[in-house]
């Protein structure tokens, strides 16, 4: 199968359980911290807690992604499904990693980011514009690779440092580049 296909067709159908909405951690919850363990990507914790992620992430408006720690999870596991999103251009769907890492990066690019852990800032991250990402399906176990850009390469990003500790706070250039969430009515 080509490089992206894989995580293209997976859907959460294929995680045999039914995921259940969980409370997000804030910011600062040691747990956002503390970098995930790797899980096997085959146990049942593991297929419940992607399914877990994925209804989370549903039933949160404007949410475009949600890893493992931000529902109290210390491990590397995250959902992502950017389709909805005004600002994608391309991209596969719904689907969940484990144990993913970043195997290639170019074209850095600053833009806006906010996240659920931290609902009331927003910041300016570089972060890298074309990415190939290397991880593996909850269920199967098996090890796909998919190439991202613009708007979904950031959002994986994203989820894979939450993955490892870090906040987009983190990442932003200092104080100047963190602002107020505006909340529209």
């Amino acid at each position: 199968m080509a490089l992206s296909e894989r995580v293209r067709d997976w859907t959460e159908d294929e995680l045999p359980v039914t995921g259940v909405v969980r409370d997000v951690v804030r910011a600062p919850a040691p747990v956002l911290s503390a970098s995930g363990a790797d899980v096997d990507p085959t146990s049942p914790e593991t297929v419940q807690l992607a399914a877990d992620l994925v209804a989370t992430m549903r039933v949160s408006p404007g949410c475009v992604g949600l890893a493992a720690p931000q529902v109290g999870e210390g491990v590397r596991v995250f959902c992502v499904d950017v389709s909805a999103h005004p600002k994608t251009r391309a991209h596969h769907g719904t689907f969940v990693l484990c144990n993913a890492e970043v195997v290639s990066a170019s074209r850095n690019e600053k833009a806006r980011e906010g996240c659920m852990s931290v609902p009331d800032l927003t910041g300016d991250v570089k972060r890298a514009t074309r990415i190939v990402v290397r991880g593996q399906l909850p269920g199967s176990g098996e090890t796909v690779e998919l190439a991202a850009e613009a708007f979904e390469a950031r959002a994986l990003q994203h989820e894979i440092d939450h993955c490892n500790g870090l906040l987009f706070l983190d990442r932003t250039a200092g104080a100047h580049a963190v602002y107020a969430r505006k909340t529209y009515l």
